[in-house]
Formats: C-alpha cells, structure tokens, sequence
C-alpha cells in the first residue's frame, strides 16, 4: 500500500518561524504578520495552529512589525463589514473595570454632548469578575449597534455609538474569547486597539503594560495614522488615572511627541466602594459627587481635547475638559 504524501498546513511556517527554539526562532515579519493574520481572518488555520501562535507571540512579545502586518490585515476586514461611518474619535474599551468604575464612557458622551461624534468598539466578558462597556451602556439605556446603519444613524442622532467586536469582525471576537481557555490575554487585545475599524481621525489606545506604549505609537505612525494617543489606562481602558503621573505618547500631525501630565489629586485613591453601574448616572446627573471620578473624566478629556488641536497647552486642555464635563446634557442618561 502507497503512503499519501505528507502535505503540510500552509500556516504551519508562520508556527515553526515563532517556535524554532531560542536560537532559531525569530518574530515575524511585517509581511509574515499580514499572510498569516489574513489566513485567521479567512478561517484557514486550525484551533492547534492558533493556540499555539498566539501563545509563542505572547512569550516573545509582539514586536512592532508584526501589530502593524497584523492591523493592516484586519484593516482590510473591516473596511468591507463597517464602512466609514463619519466618527471623529475611535475610542477602543476591551479591557473591562474591577478598581473603579467605566468613568470614561461620561469622557466620552460629554464629548459627544459638546459635539464630537464617538465611535466606542469593545467586547465582553472574556474575564471574570470585570465590567465591561456594553453592560454598563445598556444600563445606562444606551443599546450596542448591530450594524453599520445603525451605527450611522446613532452618531447622527446622538454623536455616539458603540458596536460589539462580534459585530464587524467576529473572527477575533472569537479569538478574544479564547481568554479563558489560554488563561492568558493575546496579541489580539493588543491588535484590536489599534485597528481603528471607524477610520476616524482620531485614535484612542490604552494599554495596560507600559513597555507597550511605544510599540503602539509607532505602529500607529507606520500605519500612517496622523493623530494618536496611547497611555496607561487605570485597568487598561483609556481612562486616566487621576491621581498619578501619566505618560502620553501620541502622533499627532505624523510626528510623534511624549508628554507627561502630573496628578490632579494629591494622594493615591482607594478602590471604589459603591461598584455599581447607577452611580455613574447620578454623577453625571449631577445628584452625587464624586471627586475621584470627576477627576479621570476631565483628566482623560484634557488628552482628547489636546490631541484633536481643540487647545494648545495642557492648562488650556484641563480647561476646556472641564467646560465641556460641566456643559453635558444631564438628561442623557
């Protein structure tokens, strides 16, 4: 009887590039990124092959060439399931909160209150025990779009819209899911903040890890994105921490430039107690304070207004990021 030839898996050399061992092992490259990030996005590759690549990348660390072969591969995906949809900002949240409360979904409808449409993107529940956006907005009586239309229609109404991952590219809604059973978060979470699927303008990344700010910004200026702002997020949402120094590094006109902001609280907070969703609505109703709270909003509002040339100055920015938390329409929610 004849053997069959053995035929290998064509996503099988992006695995054996990765894993080789330590001395014959290398990162991808750009190009290498793009082929095998296109075969995913295809449904070409086995669960084995994915378990494994995404596990030998997340041991090395993604490099910069390979979120941007990466986006540019899932940029091509999405550019055909979410049409341009005339947002100003994407605002990526796919971490979730488990310290302090989503105070930056208030950042981002006073935003839209003052006239500048959001375009919010997430996904849920890939980790226990943390509060995700569209649990939160549909709390607060704000329903996930399901498609582009409504989408549209959303930021046309109300300059603001949020669609689920699963939505416009489920393939790593899927992946993204896979935390659980990898029990450790992928390359994906890092790819999804940069992806930009609104095509908006201007872009908002947090990062969780500081080694990874860098790697955002000049993927970002690789992917010819003019205006960008990535930071550690408290919980890695893009929310500042008000009570600690915060590093910004941005693209902003195609060149890049950092810039530290100091605290705005003289003392490190403790945990919120009153973890619940209600709360953000009363304080953007303006029926409970919260000092903490009202500190990550306008503080994360100073880095937007900044970045999209709305001031000229941090103490400009921090100005207007109060006038437009206090100019919000208190019946939104």
């Amino acid at each position: 009887m004849t053997q069959a030839p053995y035929t290998e898996h064509p996503f099988a050399q992006y695995v054996r590039i990765l894993g080789r061992g330590k001395r014959s092992g290398r990162s991808l490259t750009e190009e290498e990124a793009y082929g095998a990030m296109k075969m995913i996005l295809s449904d070409e590759v086995e669960d084995a092959q994915i378990g494994a690549f995404l596990l030998l990348i997340r041991v090395r660390e993604e490099t910069t060439e390979e979120l941007v072969g990466f986006t540019r591969a899932t940029r091509e995906y999405t550019a055909n399931t979410l049409p341009k949809i005339n947002a100003d900002i994407d605002w990526p949240s796919y971490a979730g909160k488990h310290k302090q409360l989503n105070w930056y979904i208030l950042a981002a409808l006073a935003l839209a209150d003052f006239g500048v449409p959001v375009f919010m993107h997430g996904a849920n529940e890939h980790t226990p025990n943390r509060l995700y956006s569209d649990t939160v907005l549909y709390e607060l009586g704000i329903t996930p779009c399901k498609s582009t239309e409504a989408a549209q229609a959303s930021l046309a109404k109300n300059n603001f819209a949020y669609m689920e991952l699963k939505e416009f590219c489920s393939p790593l809604d899927r992946l993204i899911a896979m935390r659980p059973i990898l029990g450790v978060r992928s390359p994906i979470h890092t790819l999804v903040r940069l992806a930009n699927p609104s095509n908006s303008p201007h872009l908002l990344t947090s990062i969780f890890h500081p080694s990874y700010r860098a790697s955002h910004q000049e993927a970002a200026r690789q992917l010819g994105y003019k205006n960008m702002a990535v930071f550690k997020g408290e919980g890695g949402e893009v929310e500042r921490k008000p009570d600690a120094r915060c590093l910004v590094q941005a693209v902003q006109n195609n060149s890049l430039y950092d810039q530290e902001w100091e605290s705005l609280m003289g003392a490190r907070a403790s945990n919120e107690a009153d973890f619940k969703i209600d709360k953000l609505r009363r304080v953007w109703r303006g029926t409970e304070k919260s000092h903490y709270g009202e500190a990550a909003i306008i503080s994360t509002l100073a880095v937007v207004v900044l970045l999209m040339n709305k001031a000229s100055s941090q103490q400009e920015s921090l100005a207007l990021a109060t006038r437009v938390w206090e100019g919000r329409n208190t019946l939104r929610i």
